[in-house]
């Protein structure tokens, strides 16, 4: 716990720092991070991380979370069409290698260049919404409060497991903890915001980041499950690797931007 804690802070503390300059320092840092999270994604499915079709999806993912508003008008090529390119050159490689690398590998790394690709972007665009940093610190806080929450009530009246077989250590009384800490949390936001977030939409902000949130953290034990793997990585010492510690992040973001949840 120690070690976990002291990692969190250090990690937060300059993710937030990052987050406060914004602009191309955040945009790069949440590049980078999306970049190691394909890698982390990528080794975990057993495909070597620096081989030919795993390059393509690392082109798939900086193409999306890339800044091209920064630097040109507008995006060379829509979302649309990024993700179309990149569905069609993996399969063709599985065609030009004749299925040594099987369509089921191909559709694996399709679906990590979407699930990081898409969440990373939209981790990245909150920061430049109006009131973007707002936005981004209430999104992230929730998802932390949820975070403890869940984790601190389930320790303390804990019984009823969650779902034992993706994630033997959740229960119900933990992720109900986590909603209404999350709740409670987004409500605070609400009333400093001088009207910017009213409360009625900061309960439903709080309750989609603790649900979402807590099933992106089971997506990720379930995939994890599958392999048969603790940690997504070990870039962190005490959380494991990147998707460890943003696999809430990765499905809210799109989420409450898709619903469009946020007031702008």
């Amino acid at each position: 716990m120690k070690q976990r804690l002291t990692t969190g802070i250090i990690a937060g503390v300059l993710f937030l720092g990052f987050c406060m300059l914004g602009g191309p320092w955040y945009h790069g840092l949440v590049l980078l991070m999306a970049l190691i999270g394909y890698y982390e994604f990528v080794k975990m499915t057993g495909v070597m991380p620096f081989s030919g079709v795993a390059l393509i999806g690392y082109a798939g993912v900086f193409a999306i979370v890339f800044p091209w508003e920064m630097f040109w008008e507008a995006r060379p090529l829509s979302l649309f069409q990024v993700i179309w390119i990149v569905m069609l050159v993996l399969m063709t490689a599985s065609v030009v290698t004749k299925n040594k690398v099987p369509v089921n590998t191909v559709a694996m790394l399709f679906l990590g260049v979407l699930y990081i690709g898409i969440g990373f972007y939209y981790i990245a665009e909150s920061r430049h919404l109006h009131h973007g940093l707002f936005w981004t610190f209430l999104l992230l806080g929730s998802i932390w409060a949820s975070d403890a929450g869940a984790y601190f009530v389930g320790k303390l009246i804990g019984k009823n497991k969650l779902w034992p077989s993706i994630s033997p250590n959740k229960t119900i009384e933990g992720a109900l903890g986590g909603i209404v800490i999350a709740i409670v949390t987004s409500v605070i936001f609400a009333l400093v915001s001088d009207g910017l977030l009213s409360w009625q939409r900061a309960i439903v902000i709080g309750i989609a980041c603790a649900v979402v949130g807590q099933m992106g953290d089971l997506i990720q034990s379930a995939y994890k499950r599958v392999y048969n793997i603790k940690d997504s990585g070990s870039l962190l010492p005490g959380h494991g690797g990147i998707l460890d510690r943003c696999d809430s992040w990765i499905v809210v973001f799109p989420f409450v931007h898709i619903l469009m949840l946020l007031p702008y």
